[in-house]
């Protein structure tokens, strides 16, 4: 398996039932454009897990976005790159792309902005709906689930991350967003920095749940 940076977190070599590599679990996150909110949620995320697992290929975690609308082959608006540099976190080499059939099939975990694109998602079919959640709405599910119900770091990251999705969305129908607006990350296209820093502070505060479920490590640990 290649490192999740060549080809945009594109592996290769025997692949699983959804296209991925075996052994591998791959994350997709998405949004409009794919120049703001997403890059940030992609860069956060590998970032996070190279924090806990110290591990170049996360234990077989795949990485990467891509935009409904997206803006094929551009850059990550400048705003976002800051945003990443504030945490520390790398935005070189970012390209944007247009969601594809192909992305969802071969993704385990989609994590979108809104609302709307997760029915975007799930209305592609490739029986996403169970691997489908807003990064929020994914977030309130984990912070439900009970760390010593999953697979023990023995049995790896990837069995690991497997368990907590199914475990997610067995819990999605009774733990519901208290207000609509709960589940959803604001687009800061064409906002100034500090508009991008709250929306960036906001996807870093919902990821951190969500990493330290995957790794069994909290941040700082």
């Amino acid at each position: 398996m290649t490192a999740p940076d060549a080809g945009r977190g594109i592996g290769t070599g025997i692949t699983g039932t959804n296209g991925s590599p075996r052994g591998s679990f791959r994350i997709l996150h998405v949004s409009t454009g794919n120049v703001c909110r997403s890059p940030i949620t992609e860069r956060l995320t590998r970032h996070a897990l190279a924090d806990r697992l110290g591990d170049p290929l996360w234990g077989g975690l795949i990485v990467e976005s891509a935009g409904t609308w997206g803006h094929e082959g551009a850059p990550m608006e400048a705003n976002a790159e800051t945003v990443l540099a504030d945490f520390g976190a790398d935005p070189s080499g970012f390209v944007g792309r247009e969601l594809l059939d192909d992305h969802v099939i071969r993704a385990d975990l989609v994590l979108t902005a809104t609302r709307d694109h997760r029915a975007q998602v799930i209305s592609m079919g490739h029986s996403a709906g169970l691997r489908t959640f807003t990064l929020k709405e994914f977030t309130r599910l984990v912070r439900a689930i009970d760390p010593a119900t999953l697979p023990p770091l023995e049995d790896g990251v990837v069995e690991r991350a497997r368990a907590l999705v199914r475990a997610a969305a067995a819990l999605r129908g009774w733990l519901l967003a208290p207000t609509a607006e709960a589940d959803e990350v604001f687009d800061p296209y064409g906002a100034p920095l500090p508009f991008f820093r709250s929306i960036g502070d906001e996807i870093n505060e919902a990821l951190d749940p969500v990493v330290t479920a995957l790794t069994g490590v909290r941040a700082g640990a």
